[in-house]
């Protein structure tokens, strides 16, 4: 399916050198953000107090976030669970040197209940869980394990499916996304949760997905434009699955914006994860991965089978 069709190729790789000069210094930047400002993580990998709470009425989680900033809780994730009347509030562990730390959670808990309930009433503590930073650092681990078999196992598909150069010119594309996807959380010290997590690996199968199907018409122009440079073929392959990236995309982002905008305080970084992992994986695909197969040497020969290439060579 397409909206519209470019009939001449627009040369993208003509201009590759420069924007992988943008890409190297912004890759660059974020891992300087990540290495001196460092990322800030949620209650999941730092540990802290879960507590649910429910209401006579439907909760206003502003209201709840306002009386909790009042006595000076800032640092804090309020979200409706289950129904209306009932929220999630999450806080940060916040433990004095020689103190315990169910003792100091304990007193939080104390402590939040009594503010809402000057706000509120009819505020009823259902359940509250004390989340310690071992736990925190086993799904650090956890989800960094799994970015890491995410990225080894598109490597060997990729190896499988094409070939050695265009395997690691992809997952070089993909991790530029996620190093600057972190950079951007890094910059502006937003909240670093498991769903952000799992927007990353979304984002990793995504970016995947988009270089296979510019490779896969690489391979096919190689076949088919035999006199064409490998710039050539490289330009007529991105151009020819522009309206593709386009729709896919555009119809992609369309719903990660309505998460962003009516999926409430819980799905504002997730969508904001996805909604930047879209427009670098587009920039990736086509601007990182394809110049850098070419660099590392990609040509006709990857795809022609000896047999085919003497008959290539006998014809005029």
């Amino acid at each position: 399916m397409e909206f519209f069709k470019i009939r001449r190729s627009i040369p993208f790789m003509r201009h590759a050198k420069v924007f992988n000069i943008i890409s190297l210094l912004t890759f660059l930047a974020a891992v300087a953000l990540l290495a001196t400002r460092g990322l800030h993580f949620s209650i999941e990998f730092t540990g802290g107090t879960v507590m649910e709470v429910s209401y006579g009425q439907a909760a206003e989680p502003e209201k709840i976030r306002a009386a909790l900033n009042g006595i000076g809780l800032t640092d804090i994730s309020v979200t409706n669970f289950g129904t209306s009347r009932d929220v999630l509030i999450r806080l940060p562990l916040k433990t004095k040197e020689g103190s315990s730390q169910n003792v100091e959670m304990q007193k939080q808990a104390d402590q939040v209940m009594g503010a809402l309930k000057r706000s509120d009433a009819s505020a009823d503590l259902k359940r509250v869980e004390f989340v310690g930073g071992v736990v925190g650092k086993e799904l650090a681990t956890d989800g960094a394990l799994a970015l890491l078999m995410v990225c080894l196992g598109i490597m060997v598909y990729l190896a499988f499916r094409f070939e050695w150069r265009f395997s690691v010119a992809t997952i070089v594309a993909n991790l530029h996304d996620v190093v600057i996807i972190l950079g951007f959380f890094a910059l502006f010290q937003w909240e670093f949760s498991l769903p952000v997590l799992a927007a990353i690996l979304a984002i990793l199968g995504y970016s995947v997905n988009e270089s296979v199907v510019v490779f896969d018409r690489v391979r096919e122009n190689f076949k088919k434009m035999r006199r064409a440079s490998v710039d050539d073929v490289m330009d007529a392959s991105i151009t020819g699955t522009i309206s593709r990236t386009i729709i896919t995309h555009g119809c992609t982002q369309m719903m990660v914006l309505s998460i962003y905008f009516f999926g409430g305080a819980s799905l504002h970084y997730f969508a904001l994860a996805l909604t930047i992992g879209i427009c670098f994986g587009i920039y990736s695909s086509v601007l990182v991965a394809a110049p850098l197969a070419k660099y590392l040497g990609a040509s006709r020969e990857d795809f022609v089978k000896p047999e085919k290439k003497a008959e290539l060579q006998q014809r005029p």
